[in-house]
């Protein structure tokens, strides 16, 4: 599978805010691109400071899996883990927009998307490093 993610990247007083609008996967054995919004993203992960060999996911977002439902992620973690959950912080992790983040010191960010037929992509976006304009 190959695969781009559409992200909207936004640069403010040094910070960086990542929003994710879909997802686009091309299947070699079909030819066919399915194209997703976010109700197709299981999740989607963010590198902040990319150094090209590895991916650390630095930021964690959920958009599919039912969090309004009774049954969602949410209360089935409480219960995994018989304790309460700071709701608040938990909801920012169900978001198609990060939380903002530094500009990266390699110059270089990296977004993952697994949408929910368990297709992966990864996508890597250059900045320019802190300090020094485009």
């Amino acid at each position: 599978m190959f695969g781009e993610p559409d992200l909207e990247l936004v640069v403010k007083n040094g910070q960086v805010v990542v929003t994710i609008r879909g997802v686009d996967v091309f299947d070699p054995s079909t030819g066919a691109v399915r194209t997703g919004d976010t109700d197709d993203i299981a999740c989607w992960f963010i590198d902040t400071d990319y150094d090209d060999q590895s991916f650390f996911v630095r930021h964690a977002y959920f958009l599919y899996g039912g969090k309004d439902t009774k049954e969602g992620p949410y209360e089935k973690l409480k219960k995994a883990l018989r304790a309460e959950i700071d709701e608040a912080e938990w909801s920012k992790l169900y978001s198609a927009t990060s939380q903002p983040f530094d500009l990266p010191k390699s110059g270089k960010i990296a977004v993952k998307v697994i949408n929910h037929f368990g297709d992966e992509v990864l996508k890597v976006y250059p900045f320019p490093a802190p300090g020094k304009s485009k």
